[in-house]
């Protein structure tokens, strides 16, 4: 059986809120802190990864 890989964003802002697309399909609504020093994070949930649009490429 294959699964689906998780979600990436692309995100603007270190601090953000992750739902899993919505509340018919989703989670509830988590706020997550990217590390600045770091530059992405995932969610404890769906485990989609956001990344902060300065890191794209290096990560």
């Amino acid at each position: 059986m294959v699964t689906k890989a998780p979600e990436t964003r692309i995100v603007d802002d270190y601090r953000i809120a992750c739902d899993g697309n919505g509340p018919a399909s989703g989670h509830p609504r988590v706020w997550l802190q990217i590390p600045v020093g770091r530059g992405w994070v995932e969610c404890p949930y769906c485990d989609c990864k956001m990344i902060h649009r300065d890191y794209v490429g290096k990560v």
